[in-house]
């Protein structure tokens, strides 16, 4: 998920030991030349920023382009324009990641500031309730189909996290079947409903990793429970993994927010 765009600059390395601040408009201006199949001008650049809302001048245009072509991240076309370089698309993907990633600690911040806090904790305890029971019918009633669709989920989790992006739709879809596999449609709904929504998910996902928490190996326990027809154990894994949850959020409360 792209986190919105807000007005503070993200800090890149630049060329000769420089630093770019990517404000929005730079940033803007590089997306639209990595989207152009052609050279672009300065003039072409102030019509299509004031197509996305963003008010800007041809002379500052100009300078803005001069300092990008500086960094490495621009080259020039004589009587073309300018087009964008491997290392202007690198800037790109990175000053996206940075932003994401203040993106994610404003908003937690945000949670743990306000009574949204509790709130997130009651939720958890909600879903402690509710998937303590569907994982116990899981390990009882689970076929050999849905817990090699768990397998799956939890396959690509893991190629996910080698590769640094993110897990938390696969964490999503690891409780969802888990609730699908217990057989109660019942349960099945209320899982549905109290459980957290992608945003939530992903802001979850960036706390732990703050905390450095382990993620995925609470499922792997999970699901060798199921997969053994072990109700009892497959509790107790439940349970541990939702209070694992709980405890990062209070220790990223008292790691980054001390009294």
């Amino acid at each position: 998920m792209s986190a919105p765009l807000g007005s503070a600059a993200a800090s890149l390395p630049g060329g000769g030991g420089m630093e770019l601040l990517l404000d929005d408009k730079t940033l803007r201006i590089l997306e639209i030349l990595s989207d152009s199949s052609e050279p672009m001008g300065s003039w072409n650049l102030v019509e299509l920023l004031e197509g996305r809302g963003i008010s800007v001048s041809p002379a500052t245009i100009g300078r803005t382009l001069n300092r990008l072509e500086s960094l490495g991240y621009l080259e020039k076309e004589k009587f073309k324009g300018r087009v964008i370089t491997p290392r202007g698309e690198e800037a790109i993907r990175l000053s996206q990641e940075l932003r994401e990633r203040n993106y994610y600690k404003e908003q937690l911040d945000a949670i743990i500031n306000t009574n949204v806090l509790q709130n997130f904790l009651m939720v958890l305890e909600a879903r402690k309730a509710i998937e303590r029971s569907t994982v116990r019918l899981a390990a009882e009633r689970a076929n050999d189909a849905e817990v090699r669709h768990m397998e799956e989920i939890l396959e690509r989790q893991k190629a996910l996290r080698d590769q640094g992006g993110s897990i938390a739709d696969e964490d999503r879809a690891f409780h969802k079947a888990i609730a699908a596999a217990s057989g109660n449609k019942a349960l099945e709904i209320l899982y549905a409903i109290i459980s957290m929504s992608g945003q939530q998910s992903r802001l979850f996902e960036h706390l732990r990793k703050k905390v450095a928490s382990p993620y995925v190996t609470g499922h792997l326990r999970i699901l060798e429970a199921i997969r053994d027809h072990k109700p009892d154990r497959a509790e107790i894994c439940m349970v541990e993994h939702l209070d694992g949850l709980m405890e990062d959020v209070n220790a990223y409360w008292h790691h980054y927010h001390p009294k």
